[in-house]
């Protein structure tokens, strides 16, 4: 048993946060704050958790452990919502804006799963991410544009939890302006 957590410690360390189980009386598993304290020492504020901005669910849970989370916008902390498009060539957006902007989508989507899940330890495996960019129609690097949201989902979730597939295309308008688009596949703990 003493070797295995210290294989569990190595490993730990390794991921850069806590892989051991949280415990609670009677070896029942408690509330973990592994995650909520990585974003802390980020020096990262979740914003609040979006709502629907029309008539669809913010999240659907299939019968299983796998959580679809709908579109989520690039909305601020302090409620901004970041509009325009990407393709500097054209007179659009910077692919750094577009970055920033898929970053804080990044942000909404953690924050709706905190929201939902009450806990992030009980995210088992970002599945995949989904970006739509609203692009000039000469932009070409739609891929970094979503690196802002997969760069965050892995500054919080780290290795292998945070490691997901992902689809990025470029569309000539969105929603309310919006810069980008994504959602997410997440596999959850019961």
């Amino acid at each position: 048993m003493l070797q295995a957590k210290a294989l569990l410690n190595t490993f730990s360390r390794h991921l850069g946060h806590s892989a051991l189980p949280c415990r609670g009386s009677g070896g029942l598993a408690a509330r973990c704050l592994h995650i909520e304290k990585r974003i802390e020492e980020l020096d990262i504020t979740l914003p609040p958790p979006s709502s629907p901005k029309a008539n669809y669910n913010i999240v659907c849970h299939t019968s299983g452990n796998i959580m679809y989370v709908s579109g989520h916008l690039p909305i601020t902390a302090d409620g901004t919502l970041l509009t325009g498009r990407v393709g500097p060539e054209s007179g659009g957006n910077s692919v750094e804006k577009g970055y920033e902007a898929a970053r804080h989508c990044g942000l909404n989507i953690v924050s709706t799963l905190k929201s939902q899940l009450g806990d992030l330890d009980r995210v088992e495996q970002i599945v995949k991410v989904f970006g739509i960019v609203n692009s000039t129609t000469d932009f070409k690097h739609q891929h970094l544009v979503m690196d802002g949201c997969s760069d965050v989902l892995m500054e919080i979730f780290g290795k292998p939890v945070g490691y997901h597939a992902r689809s990025a295309i470029g569309t000539s308008t969105l929603p309310l302006d919006m810069v980008v688009e994504v959602e997410a596949i997440v596999q959850i703990k019961p």
